[in-house]
């Protein structure tokens, strides 16, 4: 996974969580549901670069 995906995911778990939060503080039911949608999608995409690292790492490891 390259830097500028591990900081665009990150930044996207991080934003999410924060819109959460200010959701519960707000009472804004509407931004803490996005928050949380927000959130796990950085976190989805994480974890999908992850699995393409460990099968790249694999492969090179084979060679």
């Amino acid at each position: 996974m390259g830097l500028g995906d591990k900081i665009s995911n990150a930044a996207e778990k991080a934003s999410g969580s924060a819109k959460e939060k200010l959701g519960d503080a707000t009472e804004n039911r509407d931004m803490q549901a996005d928050g949380a949608s927000q959130k796990a999608s950085g976190g989805a995409k994480q974890s999908v670069e992850n699995v393409k690292d460990a099968g790249k790492n694999l492969k090179d490891g084979l060679n």
